[in-house]
């Protein structure tokens, strides 16, 4: 790893208990066969992989079980030797899932989901990705069907209402910022699972009085929310914390608790020689180390505040561009 891309680390390391937090990383590309992902990240990781399903792989490595799949559920679980199926479709079974592979390769994104990281060995994400790169993995770019992500799910240090909407207000002040480092492609650009939150939502979050105890942070972002599709995707953390109420707005199995956010914005442009897994990384420990520091984090909110008034300057500067000013003038 060169020097300037050295994974950052965020100014709270560890969780309530004491522990080092961790960070569960998804990460989806094409370009590779889904035999040839499975082998290389097995060299990769030092894992044995176990075939679960046709297109489901488990990594048992010393870092904890990596899962390669191919993330399309009719696809991966699909099985035309079934003793249910007619013997004549069960006889051309082995020719159509020749076809069925070669066209899903294609067009449905390989998925590396890592096991939960300690923040010190996300390094070998940064590894695993260039490496990646180099074997011929695509990302968004490569073709507009394609809409390729990178996903964090960090551990929170706690979950203490104030912590959590600290991270909220730091990540939707930030919002436009992150977006215009991440979001390269069109066609990620044209879906709907990384829509910002509700206006009317930020400009709740943001006022300096808004003190909600965990039942009411549930129900204003849930009213306003209602949906997985967004850039920082707060339902699985609200499972963790109250499923039930989470299940009075939102009735989706794909929801599972964890006490971790799921930032979902950032493109994968692995193909990319600039793109780094760091790169991502070190921008969201921005978002940490503001949520972090109540000094830094109400200036930026005054100043969000203040961006939302009508005036010459807010007409003629970017929201993206003043975040900018202000990260320069304050680095975190």
């Amino acid at each position: 790893m060169s020097s300037d891309q050295v994974i950052r680390m965020p100014s709270i390391r560890n969780n309530r208990d004491g522990d080092e937090r961790r960070v569960g990383v998804e990460v989806e590309i094409s370009g590779l066969s889904y035999d040839g992902l499975v082998n290389l990240c097995a060299g990769l990781l030092e894992a044995e992989p176990r075939l679960e399903s046709r297109y489901v792989s488990r990594l048992d490595s010393p870092l904890g079980d990596f899962t390669i799949e191919l993330d399309s559920d009719p696809i991966k679980d699909l099985d035309l030797q079934d003793d249910r199926l007619p013997e004549s479709i069960r006889e051309l079974g082995s020719h159509a899932m020749e076809v069925i592979d070669a066209a899903a390769e294609r067009i449905v994104p390989l998925e590396i989901v890592s096991p939960p990281l300690a923040l010190s060995d996300l390094k070998t994400m940064e590894t695993l990705c260039d490496k990646l790169r180099e074997a011929g993995a695509e990302g968004s770019r490569e073709a507009l069907i394609y809409a390729f992500g990178l996903q964090l799910n960090p551990e929170l240090p706690d979950l203490e209402p104030a912590t959590i909407l600290a991270y909220l207000r730091a990540f939707a002040a930030l919002y436009d910022w992150l977006k215009s480092r991440h979001q390269l492609d069109i066609s990620r650009k044209f879906t709907t699972y990384i829509e910002p939150w509700d206006t009317d939502y930020v400009d709740l979050i943001m006022q300096p009085d808004y003190t909600p105890d965990q039942a009411t942070l549930m129900k204003d972002y849930l009213h306003y929310n209602p949906t997985r599709n967004r850039a920082l995707d707060l339902l699985p953390l609200f499972s963790h914390l109250d499923d039930a109420l989470l299940r009075q707005y939102v009735d989706d199995e794909r929801v599972k608790a964890r006490p971790t956010l799921h930032y979902r914005l950032p493109d994968c442009d692995i193909d990319n020689p600039q793109w780094h897994f760091s790169t991502v990384w070190n921008d969201w420990v921005l978002v940490e180390n503001l949520a972090a520091d109540a000094e830094r984090l109400q200036s930026l909110m005054a100043l969000y505040r203040e961006s939302r008034k009508i005036s010459f300057k807010n007409l003629t500067t970017s929201w993206k561009d003043r975040c900018d000013e202000w990260l320069t003038q304050n680095p975190g």
